[in-house]
């Protein structure tokens, strides 16, 4: 009886622990696959924890304190056993650390009175961190309506949201998605070039995924926004086995609703997607168990997957058939060599090709015609890690890692030889007589791009428990390295976009050709880019968590990071180091049980430079326009395909060509400043959590991060050096020492208050960059118990600011840390409210298993709408544009020209300090709708014992809600010359879809 009072007691604390998963707060695990269970018990006691799957065991006496922790755990079921006690169920979850008590003297004193639920019901509070993060595993998943990929899941978390739908990503905490890391096992498995995008892998090949959304220890770095780490499963003493078919049918799909848009004297606007159709199947096997029993185990899994789709262009006048068939392999071998050392190598591939044939389309009959050329695609590669763990003695662990992760691409087309890509600009007038006609003979107008980019990554990390203080210390290392060429198709080797100019208009600002009459012109963009680039990023920390008392933990880090980007030779352009991010928190058990926790997190976070900015300049990068007169359009034949298609008739040059974009220079310290800084931003997060039960809990925590510091592409026009500079790399708003050629001295330019003069003669600087986000959140959790779970959050946020990050969402801009917010001053000078401000999110989910055969799944999420900002051309006193005048592109100024705005509307007297302009800040012209996701599931589940065959099928957006989440921002096409497309919706959510999953697992 004593024995089962003291299991009761013991279960009891770890359920008293619940708290929602959401509301779950990771300790400093973080690039590993591990976590860690720790507690109270009798001083002197051994205290043994056992994996149930594998059988590794691990021991600890406890200290004189009466207190325990046993780390670096892989992720899974256990059992603890204290000296002669029985012994105590309990599981590990990623990056978290559980608490066990196996003494009851700090616990509710009417244990009798309380039902025990087991220990996999519920969630621990985690009393040993000041992190926040969410952690949901694969069962979890397979309850609720959620689509198979990693930013699926962290859309699950408050606070993360989808970005600019028109170049993907998710933004955490008000930050843009190119801030972002994602780990796989402890590899980093981000796109380094850009910072967007990631290495893939298939649902089944994860066990558990961690979402930090804030606060995260010293261990973490080169994020700004958020972090997914995902652990992959393993295998056990037991052998296992499944077989998993998912089918999403074209069926299965909403059509896409068609968008009209039509205008008083602008040509209609289409956007056309209800031809459009796809179908995705795919086929996963896997299998798992021991090669020796309790020493050595695996995992592997096989996928093939196959995508089918067709779609129109927006006009209806081009069908793009696209087919991939790709097969992806995975798998993990762990050898417990002893209880105290084990090895874990952990590998994957996800390459794989696709072709996209083209096609003339006829709208009116639904008919596919004349096919118009392939383009194709290769993309993935290979990922490894080799990882030991070892455990001396009871308080000293040591853990080293070896990875590589591999990124590729290769972007081509049958016609790239012949065929430039041609495109219409909003403001071409003539778009409509061309509705319904395929334009240009290049398949896509994309760029013919070869990509390799290689991550290396090492790193030690050590834990040494010293009595009321836990040290953490260690030291990673990535070695980065792109080789890349990038070029526009066809003759020449220029991109071609028509566009009509308006009387009075310059050809471009500061050319001195200035048109006397309305044009329609063609723009040739000449783009080259290239070579083989080495970034290193390196780093090492420090952490005490220190338990002042038995319920109050401080946690104490510095970490120092290094940043290093390199030519071709070796030597680094750019070079940042010492970069000290402190870190602080607190933890206060405020009951001693568990079950009410305080916490608070103070910290900095450093971002590293994308490799783009190596290729881009320190390569040298040709980016040129020349202008032409458009004579019309001619029919000719596609030289590969006989097709007809519609030719510019390009008439004489208009003006110079404009290189004022080019870079490269033989002296790299005239473009990079030799005080070049890093972006920071600083952070702060006050929460509370409370579990009212072994089921119930509810949080709340406060955000507010902030950044004031940019490395960006700057326009400098003013100088003390002769001849000023070529759009350098530096820290607008701030002080940065470039090398003058002409002179042969460095020279400091003050960005603050100069580099800039306008054409009036007035002397300017830039505004520094900031950016600011405030966040209040609320959750509510309710525990699976085996019947059913809800989860709810309600967040609050604001952010503001006169920049969003590295990439530019307004305007559809993503060439990381070069998007035009310092190309002119007009750009970044006005505040206000950022794209990814959306002021109001509700998340629900929750499931419900009605009997053996039957359980539902539903997941809803509302958000309000993104605020929006209209993007002038000039501004007062000058006549250099802020920004192109393309429709999706950089810059723009905040300056609307009302009144004289060009020789056609001001007169015989007109000059450019007559324009009359009206200011407006960022986000002055109202908000996108609310969306609304809801989403829901259903699951058949055999009723045959020991049959594990289930049928689960999903449905996204159940209520068909094609709400829209971005609009055209440009206001102007010149001063006085408005885009009668301003507003219209660009972006829209994805329509109602489903899947269906058949599992089969033994």
């Amino acid at each position: 009886m004593s024995s089962t009072r003291n299991l009761r007691k013991s279960v009891l604390s770890i359920a008293m622990g619940a708290c929602l998963s959401s509301l779950a707060v990771s300790s400093a695990f973080a690039q590993s696959a591990t976590g860690g269970v720790a507690g109270r018990a009798a001083a002197g006691d051994t205290i043994t924890v056992t994996n149930t799957a594998t059988g590794l065991n691990r021991t600890v006496t406890v200290s004189k304190d009466g207190t325990y922790r046993i780390g670096q755990l892989p992720p899974g079921s256990y059992n603890l056993k204290a000296g002669s006690g029985a012994p105590v169920p309990f599981s590990v979850d990623l990056g978290t650390t559980t608490t066990v008590n196996v003494k009851g003297d700090s616990g509710p004193t009417d244990l009798e009175t309380v039902q025990v639920i087991g220990s996999g019901v519920v969630n621990r509070v985690d009393v040993h961190s000041t992190e926040t993060s969410t952690v949901i595993d694969r069962q979890e998943l397979a309850r609720l309506p959620v689509d198979q990929s990693i930013g699926s899941v962290a859309l699950l978390a408050p606070g993360v949201i989808s970005g600019n739908s028109s170049f993907g990503g998710i933004s955490f905490g008000g930050s843009s998605v190119a801030e972002n890391q994602i780990y796989v096992n402890g590899l980093n498995i981000t796109d380094f070039y850009r910072r967007q995008g990631n290495s893939s892998a298939p649902f089944g090949f994860f066990d558990q995924f961690q979402v930090k959304t804030g606060g995260y220890s010293v261990e973490f770095g080169r994020s700004t926004g958020g972090v997914v780490n995902a652990s992959v499963r393993s295998g056990g003493n037991e052998f296992h086995g499944g077989v998993e078919l998912t089918f999403e049918p074209a069926a299965f799909k909403a059509k896409k609703e068609d968008r009209v848009f039509t205008h008083p004297t602008s040509p209609t606007t289409y956007v056309r997607g209800s031809h459009d159709r796809s179908t995705f199947t795919k086929a996963n096997v896997w299998a798992s168990g021991p090669i020796v029993k309790d020493r050595l185990f695996i995992f592997a899994m096989y996928e093939q997957r196959d995508t089918h789709s067709g779609n129109t262009n927006n006009t209806g006048s081009t069908w793009s058939d696209y087919n991939a068939s790709n097969g992806f392999w995975g798998t993990r071998i762990d050898w417990n060599i002893t209880d105290n050392h084990q090895l874990s190598l952990m590998g994957f591939s996800d390459e794989g090709d696709s072709t996209t044939a083209g096609y003339a389309y006829n709208w009116d009959a639904s008919a596919i015609g004349a096919p118009t050329g392939d383009s194709y695609s290769d993309f993935g590669g290979k990922n490894y890690t080799l990882t030991y763990t070892g455990h001396f003695g009871d308080n000293f662990t040591a853990k080293a890692m070896y990875g590589e992760n591999d990124r590729n691409g290769f972007n081509r087309s049958q016609l790239d030889e012949y065929c430039n890509g041609v495109a219409l600009d909003g403001s071409y007038a003539g778009a409509g007589a061309l509705t319904g006609k395929v334009v240009g003979c290049h398949p896509t107008g994309s760029s013919i791009l070869s990509q390799r980019d290689t991550r290396k990554v090492g790193r030690l990390d050590f834990e040494w428990a010293l009595g009321d203080h836990l040290l953490r210390f260690g030291l990673d290392q990535e070695n980065l390295t792109t080789d890349q060429s990038s070029f526009y198709p066809g003759p020449g080797g220029v991109a071609l976009r028509a566009m009509t100019r308006a009387a009075g208009s310059e050809i471009w600002d500061t050319s001195g050709v200035v048109l006397a009459a309305k044009t329609d012109v063609i723009q040739a963009r000449r783009k080259v880019t290239g070579g083989n680039f080495e970034t290193v990023n390196n780093a090492y920390y420090v952490e005490d968590n220190w338990n002042v008392t038995d319920s109050f933990l401080v946690n104490l880090g510095v970490r120092i990071d290094r940043f290093q980007s390199k030519t071709v030779d070796g030597n680094a352009f750019i070079d940042l180091k010492n970069l000290v991010a402190p870190r602080m928190g607190f933890s206060w058990d405020m009951n001693g049980d568990g079950t009410t926790k305080l916490f608070g997190n103070l910290g900095r976070y450093y971002l590293p430079v994308g490799s783009i900015i190596s290729t881009s300049f320190a390569g040298g990068m040709i980016d040129e326009y020349s202008y032409f007169q458009l004579n019309g359009w001619e029919q000719k034949s596609n030289p590969v395909t006989g097709a007809s298609y519609m030719a510019p008739i390009i008439g004489a040059q208009i003006g110079p060509t404009d290189t004022r974009l080019n870079t490269g220079a033989d002296d790299l310290r005239s473009l990079f400043p030799k005080d070049l800084k890093a972006v920071y931003q600083d952070e702060a997060i006050l929460g509370y959590q409370r579990a009212l039960s072994e089921s119930w809990s509810w949080g709340v925590n406060g955000t507010y991060r902030r950044m004031e510091r940019a490395i960006e592409d700057t326009r400098i026009t003013h100088s003390d050096c002769p001849g000023n500079f070529n759009f350098p790399i530096i820290n607008p708003g701030e002080k940065n020492t470039l090398w003058c050629g002409t002179t042969n001295s460095w020279v400091e330019i003050d960005t603050s208050v100069d580099g800039y003069v306008k054409t009036n003669g007035e002397v300017i600087g830039y505004k520094r960059p900031k950016r600011e986000y405030k966040a209040v959140e609320f959750q509510l959790d309710r525990a699976w118990d085996g019947k059913w779970s809800f989860n709810a959050s309600y967040l609050w946020s604001k952010s503001t600011g006169n920049f969003e990050g590295p990439v530019n969402s307004d305007t559809g801009y993503n060439d990381t840390g070069m998007v035009q917010y310092y190309d002119h001053p007009a750009v970044n000078e006005r505040f206000g409210l950022l794209f990814n401000d959306h002021r109001h999110q509700v998340k629900l989910r929750g499931s419900y298993k009605l009997n053996d055969m039957w359980s539902f799944g539903s997941t809803l999420t509302a958000m309000s709408g993104a605020p929006i900002t209209a993007y002038g051309t000039y501004w007062p006193g000058d006549n250099r544009a802020a920004g192109t005048s393309n429709e999706f592109s950089g810059g723009g100024s905040g300056w609307i020209c009302v009144d004289k705005c060009s020789a056609a509307t001001g007169g015989a007297g007109w000059t450019y300090a007559n324009r009359v302009f009206q200011y407006t800040p960022l986000g002055a012209f109202g908000r996108t709708p609310w969306t609304v996701n809801w989403g829901a599931s259903v699951t058949w589940t055999m009723p045959v014992p020991d049959v594990d065959l289930k049928v689960r099928l999903s449905v996204y957006n159940l209520l068909d809600r094609q709400t829209t989440v971005r609009v055209r921002t440009r206001y102007e096409v010149t001063p006085g010359v408005y885009r009668e497309t301003f507003g219209e919706g660009s972006n829209w959510t994805s329509p109602r879809s489903a899947q269906l999953v058949m599992t089969y697992n033994f």
